[in-house]
Parts: C-alpha cells; sequence; structure tokens
C-alpha cells in the first residue's frame, strides 16, 4: 500500500514531511495510510509571507470583491468534491457524513459570500453602527468602523470536519481581508490538504491568502503580535493550554475558541408518546448519536426527559438505535463508520467507562457487536451506547465528563424548572435542544437556559419538515457558547467576520467621515451639477452630489382629495378640532404619505434614463406635521452608491423634505436602481 506524504504549502510552495513525521492510520482498517509533520517548518517565514504578501493583497481587495472571490473558490471545489468524498472514507465516515463535512462546509462558503455582497459595502471600509452627534450644531460627529487587522489568522482545527472545520472559519476570515494559516487536525490532515491544493490550484486566492501546516505549528503562537488571531477548535484542556500561554496574554492576541462541550436535549412535559414531537426527539436524539460516529462538537451528550417519559424514551432509543448499520463507511448500507483512530476509540471507552459509575449502560456492548464489511479489532468501530442515569441530582460525572463518541444518557426531570437546572449544569454549551409544541415551554427554557447556551434549538411538528437539525450549525448564525463551550463565537453572518477586524471610533467634521466612509453624512459639502441626477448614470453620479426642488404649498383641496383617494380618512387629516384634541397635532394635518408622493413628484424626472427602478425606502421619519397652507421642498443627495451585477447599481439618496421656515418635516433613504451607461 502506498503511503501518502501529506504536505504543508508554506510561503507559496508545496513542503513535504521529514523524519519528525508522524504516522496515520485508516480508521476502517487500521493500516498505516498517510504520514505528516516537519521538524523543519519555517515559522517565521511563513507568518511574513501573510503579514507582507496575504494581507495586503487581499486589503487591495473591496468586501464584494473578496465575496465573490469566496463565492468562485467554493464553486470549484463544489466540482472537485467527489474526490473529497473518495479520501475521507478513511477518517470513517460514510457518505452521509461526507455531505455534512464536505458539501456543509461549501454551502458555508456559499452563505458568506452572499452576505458578504448583501450586507457589507462594496469598499475597504465597514461602517459599524450610525453616525453619532457629538456637538450641538452638527459640525462633530462620530462614527464606528471596522477595518481588517494587518496580521493573520491562525486556524487550529478538529480532527472531526477536516473540511466544514477549516471552510467555516476560512471564509469569514478571507470575507474580513485576513491571510490564514490552517493547521487541520493530523488525523484527517490529508483530506484538508487536498481541500487546501484544490483551492490552491484554482488561481482564484491571490498570493499569500492561504496557507497550511500538516503536523505541528511548532512555535508559531509564540510569534503572533496584537495584529494576529488564533481560531481554535478542540477540546477544553488544549483551548486553556494555548490561550493561557504567556505571549498569548501579554500581547492580548484575540482568540476565539470553540470547545467540545456536555450539549443536551429536553423532551417536553407536552410530548407524550402519542405526538409528533416524541418520534421526532427519538429521531433527533438517534442521528446525534450516530452521525459521525457521535465524533460532533454539536452532538447531544445528555438526554432530558419528564420523569414518567423516561421507561418510553428508553425503549424507543434502543429500538432506533438496533436499526443502526455499523461498517465499511464506502457501503451505502451503512448507517455509521468508525471512529476517527484507534485512540480516539480508546478515549471514548474510558469516557463511557467514568459514564458508567454513575449510569447504567441500557444499549451497546463495546465487546460485542457487529460490523459489516470491515473488522472491528482492525478498525476503530464502537458501537452507539445509550446510559440511564436514574439521580442526575447527585450525579456530577454525567454533567462534566463528554465521551466524544456515539455515546449520550437519558435522566429524569421532575418539572421544567429542574429541567433547566439540569441543563446548565453542563456549565457551558454549544447548544441545547427543546422538542416541544409549547410556546410556553419554549419561553421558559429561552429564559432559564439562554444564558448557558450559545444556541437553543427549538422544533416540533410544525418546523421539522424544514428544521435543520439540533447538530448543525447554520453560518447565518452564531456557533460557540459561554463557559465550557469556550466563550466564542464563530460563523454568525458578518458577526463572524468582525472578529478579524477591528473596531476604531473616528471622530470628525462631516466631511472627513464622508471621505472616510466613502458615505455622504449630513453636513458635508453638498455637489452641485447643472443636469438632473436621475440624468446621470451610475458612475457618473458622485457621493454629495444634491438636488433641490422648487417649494410646493399644501391645500385643503390636497388633503381632501388624497384621503377620499387612497380610503385613509384618519380624523386628524379631516376633523380640525379633534386633530386639534390631539396633543401631537396643532390642528388638520396633511397625511405623511401625502407628502412623501408629493416629495417623489417633486424630484423625479419623467424621462426615460439611466434610473430604471425605485426598489426601497429606508429609515423613514416624519419630524414635523404639515398644516394647510405650510409649503415643503425636498433635497436630494447622492449617499452611497453600491454596484449590483454587469448592467446596474444601487444607488442610495439621502432626502429631506422641510417646510417653509426650513424646519425639517420628513427624512428618509431612497433606494434606486441605476443603469452604468446611457439607456
Amino acid at each position: 500500500m502506498t503511503v501518502q506524504d501529506v504536505r504543508s504549502f508554506v510561503a507559496g510552495h508545496w513542503v513535504g514531511s521529514d523524519h519528525d513525521a508522524r504516522d496515520i492510520r485508516s480508521a476502517v482498517t487500521g493500516d498505516v495510510i498517510a504520514r505528516a509533520g516537519t521538524a523543519s517548518l519555517p515559522v517565521e517565514e511563513m507568518l511574513a509571507y501573510a503579514r507582507n504578501v496575504g494581507g495586503p493583497n487581499l486589503r487591495q481587495m473591496t468586501f464584494h470583491q473578496r465575496a465573490k472571490m469566496i463565492k468562485a473558490l467554493a464553486l470549484h471545489l463544489g466540482q472537485q468534491k467527489q474526490c473529497l468524498y473518495d479520501i475521507s472514507f478513511a477518517t470513517g465516515a460514510t457518505q452521509k457524513d461526507h455531505l455534512i463535512d464536505i458539501d456543509g462546509g461549501i454551502g458555508t462558503m456559499l452563505v458568506f459570500a452572499s452576505k458578504g455582497r448583501r450586507e457589507m459595502p462594496d469598499a475597504y471600509v465597514y461602517l459599524d453602527g450610525e453616525v453619532e452627534q457629538l456637538s450641538r450644531n452638527g459640525t462633530f460627529l462620530g462614527q464606528h468602523i471596522c477595518m481588517p487587522l494587518q496580521g493573520v489568522a491562525v486556524h487550529i482545527n478538529a480532527f472531526n470536519f477536516p473540511v466544514w472545520g477549516m471552510l467555516e472559519k476560512l471564509a469569514p476570515t478571507l470575507l474580513a481581508g485576513v491571510p490564514a494559516i490552517v493547521k487541520p487536525a493530523t488525523a484527517s490532515c490529508y483530506v484538508a490538504e487536498l481541500a487546501v491544493e484544490i483551492m490552491i490550484e484554482s488561481g482564484i486566492l491571490p498570493e499569500g491568502a492561504l496557507q497550511l501546516v500538516s503536523g505541528g505549528i511548532g512555535d508559531m503562537l509564540d510569534r503572533l503580535n496584537n495584529q494576529d488571531v488564533v481560531s481554535f477548535t478542540g477540546s477544553a484542556d488544549t483551548a486553556l493550554r494555548l490561550r493561557s500561554a504567556p505571549h498569548i496574554l501579554s500581547n492580548s492576541i484575540r482568540f476565539i475558541a470553540e470547545q467540545d462541550s456536555l450539549n443536551a436535549s429536553i423532551l417536553g412535559p407536552d410530548a407524550g408518546p402519542d405526538t409528533p414531537e416524541f418520534s421526532l426527539f427519538i429521531k433527533e436524539v438517534t442521528r446525534e448519536m450516530t452521525t459521525k460516529a457521535g465524533q460532533k462538537c454539536t452532538a447531544i451528550r445528555r438526554i432530558f426527559a419528564p420523569k414518567t417519559q423516561v421507561p418510553a424514551v428508553i425503549e424507543a432509543l434502543q429500538a432506533s438505535l438496533a436499526k443502526t448499520t455499523i461498517g465499511d463507511p464506502r457501503d451505502a448500507a451503512t448507517r455509521m463508520g468508525a471512529l476517527v483512530s484507534a485512540g480516539q476509540r480508546a478515549d471514548v471507552l474510558e469516557k463511557a467507562a467514568i459514564i458508567g459509575q454513575e449510569a447504567e449502560r441500557v444499549f451497546g456492548d463495546p465487546e460485542n457487536f457487529a460490523v459489516e464489511g470491515a473488522s472491528a479489532d482492525a478498525g476503530a468501530f464502537l458501537p452507539p451506547m445509550l446510559f440511564h442515569c436514574a439521580s442526575p441530582d447527585a450525579a456530577k460525572k454525567v454533567h462534566e465528563v463528554e465521551a466524544f463518541g456515539p455515546v449520550s444518557t437519558v435522566m429524569p426531570y421532575d418539572d421544567l424548572d429542574h429541567a433547566v437546572r439540569l441543563v446548565n449544569r453542563g456549565q457551558g454549551s454549544l447548544v441545547a435542544s427543546v422538542i416541544t409544541h409549547d410556546g410556553d415551554v419554549a419561553r421558559k427554557v429561552a429564559m432559564g437556559a439562554s444564558a448557558f447556551h450559545g444556541r437553543l434549538y427549538f422544533n416540533n411538528r410544525d418546523s421539522m419538515k424544514e428544521s435543520t437539525g439540533h447538530g448543525s450549525p447554520l453560518p447565518h448564525m452564531v456557533h460557540g457558547g459561554p463557559g465550557r463551550a469556550g466563550g466564542g463565537e464563530e460563523m454568525g453572518g458578518v458577526r463572524g467576520v468582525m472578529h478579524y477586524m477591528q473596531r476604531t471610533a473616528i471622530q470628525g467634521s462631516p466631511d472627513i467621515l464622508t471621505a472616510i466612509s466613502n458615505k455622504w453624512v449630513p453636513g458635508a459639502s453638498e455637489i452641485k451639477h447643472d443636469d438632473h441626477p436621475f440624468t446621470r448614470t451610475f458612475y457618473d453620479l458622485q457621493i454629495g452630489e444634491t438636488h433641490y426642488t422648487a417649494p410646493r404649498e399644501i391645500s385643503s383641496d390636497d388633503i381632501k382629495h388624497f384621503a377620499e383617494f387612497t380610503g385613509d380618512t384618519f380624523y386628524a387629516h379631516m376633523d380640525d378640532a379633534a386633530a386639534k384634541r390631539n396633543p401631537f397635532f396643532p390642528g388638520r394635518v396633511a397625511h405623511g404619505y401625502l407628502l412623501l408622493s408629493f416629495a417623489a413628484g417633486m424630484f423625479v424626472q419623467p424621462d426615460e434614463g439611466p434610473v430604471l427602478a425605485n426598489t426601497g425606502l429606508d429609515n423613514l421619519r416624519f419630524m414635523k406635521p404639515v398644516e394647510v397652507g405650510d409649503s415643503i421642498k425636498v433635497r436630494l443627495t447622492v449617499k452611497h452608491k453600491t454596484p449590483r451585477n454587469d448592467e446596474y447599481g444601487e444607488v442610495r439618496w439621502h432626502v429631506t423634505l422641510t417646510n417653509q421656515d426650513d424646519e425639517l418635516v420628513a427624512e428618509y433613504e431612497l433606494l434606486t436602481m441605476n443603469a452604468y451607461a446611457e439607456r
């Protein structure tokens, strides 16, 4: 059998293993299939390459350019995923497991690419929050901006998801504009190496954006500085050792940890054996125990059910788990493959024995189980093992010890408050699920358990067809948790990108803030142009370009006609005496939407031109009522521009309506799609 030399990608070139390499064995056969590691890793060269080459290359791209790059990378990986499937079987993973790891990782990249285009600007500066007025007359303002850190992100990943675990960190890092050095767990690094090779050879990434360490990272963490980030996934013990290193602490180096935790699932008191929720609960627990052979940081380790339902839960789980075919993961009939290594198998057995001191094993004998198409002795196979702890209040180990494999413990609770106390004894978890059709149950658990969990997953008959599952963190939502779970957050959409950026408060005049942000700030200089702005193409328009309209007087007939035409005959527009009794109005007033309609007619340019469509109106505020005889005038200013596709871009206009005394009547932002070229 050919033994693969798992390489590292160092400062732009591939480096093989050396005499310091470790053997890697197949989880299925136990044979040595690869070797990885080098004693002469050029750590300083890698860091310099990332900081001096990768970082500048990424930072010269806008957020949208980086988002497009990530999308292209994901699509390219999608075209090559069969070879990733093929090599991943040796980790013990089944084809269904591959869909979580490989397809899930690719899907995560696509979500970040989409959010980068939709929620971040086509610019180099990300604005966090609104402008703060720091002076009476608005000549001194404040704004929070976020900029890419000028260092490198070191990603230390776990063995269980060599593709998803890498890509869910890599996507927000690259979107932020920070280069990454990826260090996968050695046991499955040959899968990560192939994924990195596919990405590097695609030519999509700029030079220096991505490097790979297969094996140990040497003293890399001791050479980081305050512009660098460490993002870690793995055990709490390893995280503690790394994050508490004096160099990390003394330099305030960002350390993001996603640690294994004692996640739980609660069967609601309303979910009896004859309900759809009970069946769903059994299905969810079975899936979480057997998917990836239970090697998931989000897997259900503790199962809580009403005391009266525990016998039914155990019986149902026994029947469900008995259907689990264990064997060669390449076989389509296999429902659960092997653990990643013999070492991991031994660790799970050790931890299961500790749990067994407080709980009775009610299913799964590691000394007597069938393995189809492979050897139970040669491979790292285990059966799913279910325990029952009858006295969870007195127990300690079941709330502290995690067997990172197909092991879970059923425990009773007396009432919902008791269930919440028990689930919180995990001292910080990535996720807890609650299977209930009762909104009050969901609310009470959310109120009592949220502080101890990074995610609460509620499911029932209404959502089960479309729900993604207890153990499936999604890129839109944060993935992490307090306490034992590490205190960090990954993914979470744009929130995840912020981990690799510095938030800075800038202060200055409206013109200064406009220059930095490339977004017009009220009070900044206005640009006058002879042509109406609606006659000018997307690229011709300038930030700050402003158009003023002539005034229009509001008459009694205007208000009456609008009321009759729209059906909006609210008393404040029709009855002067009634309006005067309202503390908000001096008397009969014009409809707010009448003012908006008149404003549109006042600033519009009716001829066919580069304005293709009005697509929205944001942040509308009415400041002062308009009475009969008042006049309004409109100021229309180009606030921001965002390219959208090959033909047109979005123009965000700042619109103000003022009365005859120059008092602000209304304010909003208008969105239009403008063509790039004359039509």
